[in-house]
């Protein structure tokens, strides 16, 4: 009721190694999937294939069962399958404990070259961004100097008051345009975030790191992370009281 054409195709070759070859046809020569239950294929006649040699093999004809009788096979069908999970749970969850952490050995694999490029663009990208904050405030500076200068120096502030003015408006302009093109506010916080990614993603196209698929490993490391702690959960919660003191 649980057996799979896989698995009885594997028990072959494990009962005669001489077997190097095993496959099973429908009567019209298809060949059936190695997922497909054994009551599914005894429903009709079929092809067994070993080492090229095939044998026709003829299902007895299934007698039709009563509804007390099916109920009765569907209960026990269902009684199989509980005793089944029952007793292999444990062992299915530890070799998927073991195949997750082969696949995140596997992806860790694959992020350490990604990681350490990464780092070196994010540092580089963090001093071009950092660099241009300090040209910002230094353009800012002048500019303070030069309206103190031309205030107390050159001309009074009756002459300097308008050209603040406008220079204070042009400066609203600005901000008002960055937010209608970044559809973001104008915060430095916000401003150097943004900057910091345009310069990555332009350093990333010139070092050809590939974001997309740094993401998607990463995003599949914390499939498999998290994967593997809910095996380990649950492996720990079917562990005996003498396995959870050694545990601790």
């Amino acid at each position: 009721m649980l057996t799979t054409v896989g698995s009885f195709l594997q028990d072959l070759q494990n009962e005669d190694k001489g077997i190097k070859t095993a496959a099973i046809f429908t009567a019209d020569g298809s060949e059936i999937a190695a997922s497909t239950l054994m009551e599914v294929l005894l429903m009709n006649d079929f092809k067994l294939v070993i080492n090229k040699i095939t044998y026709d093999v003829q299902c007895p004809k299934k007698e039709k069962l009563s509804r007390e009788q099916t109920t009765e096979m569907e209960n026990m069908k269902s009684l199989v399958h509980r005793l089944f999970t029952a007793l292999h749970l444990e062992e299915f969850q530890k070799k998927r404990e073991h195949h997750l952490l082969e696949k995140i050995d596997h992806l860790k694999g694959q992020l350490q070259p990604l990681e350490q490029m990464k780092a070196k663009i994010e540092d580089r990208s963090e001093a071009k961004t950092s660099g241009l904050l300090w040209a910002g405030l230094a353009v800012l500076s002048v500019q303070g100097g030069a309206m103190a200068w031309l205030t107390w120096w050159v001309y009074s502030w009756d002459i300097m008051e308008p050209v603040t003015y406008f220079i204070t408006f042009a400066n609203s302009m600005v901000f008002f345009a960055y937010f209608i093109v970044t559809r973001q506010d104008y915060t430095y916080s916000a401003v150097k975030s943004r900057q910091f990614l345009h310069f990555f993603h332009k350093k990333s196209k010139q070092q050809h790191f590939d974001v997309v698929q740094y993401n998607q490993l990463k995003e599949d490391l914390a499939k498999a992370t998290e994967a593997l702690r809910r095996v380990r959960h649950s492996l720990y919660l079917q562990m005996p009281v003498e396995e959870l003191n050694e545990k601790k």
